[in-house]
């Protein structure tokens, strides 16, 4: 059986097929599928087209996919909705996964990003008192990978 890894409740996560880092996220057990913040959702012809929001500075980009589906998910305040769902990678704990993440707007709400039930399954252990425990991970291991030429100038 493999290890379960502990993750709190938020980290902060890399999308690299959206070409988007160090994304503010929630972990969220009562939710099945994951979700992410963007807007101006549209389907025409068998494809879908989305909005992230500008990250750090940079310009809102513009995705276009023809793998997504439509699934019945239930928002947070337990009504079914009909939302697009693509799978994309996230980034934990320095490995990469291939999730589902439901399109919504999360204007409103503290973290763009959910993680759900179904990323977490099998993987993590969540301990809510712990937050941004891969993210801390991953700015120790840059600090040690970059340590030999820190030493190096002094």
């Amino acid at each position: 059986m493999l290890e379960k890894r502990v993750i709190g409740r938020t980290d902060i996560i890399d999308f690299p097929e959206l070409r988007i880092t160090n994304v503010r996220a929630k972990v969220d057990t009562g939710a099945y599928t994951s979700a992410i913040h963007c807007y101006k959702i549209q389907a025409v012809k068998g494809k879908i087209t989305f909005y992230l929001p500008a990250h750090r500075g940079e310009q809102h980009q513009k995705f276009t996919t023809e793998k997504f589906e439509l699934k019945a998910i239930k928002n947070s305040f337990g009504q079914t909705e009909m939302r697009y769902v693509i799978k994309t990678k996230v980034v934990l704990f320095g490995k990469t996964y291939k999730t589902e993440f439901s399109l919504a707007d999360r204007e409103q709400m503290r973290y763009p990003v959910l993680l759900g039930r179904k990323l977490l399954r099998n993987r993590f252990l969540v301990d809510v008192t712990l937050e941004n425990v891969s993210y801390s991970q991953k700015v120790l291991q840059e600090a040690t990978h970059n340590l030999p030429e820190l030493l190096t100038k002094t």
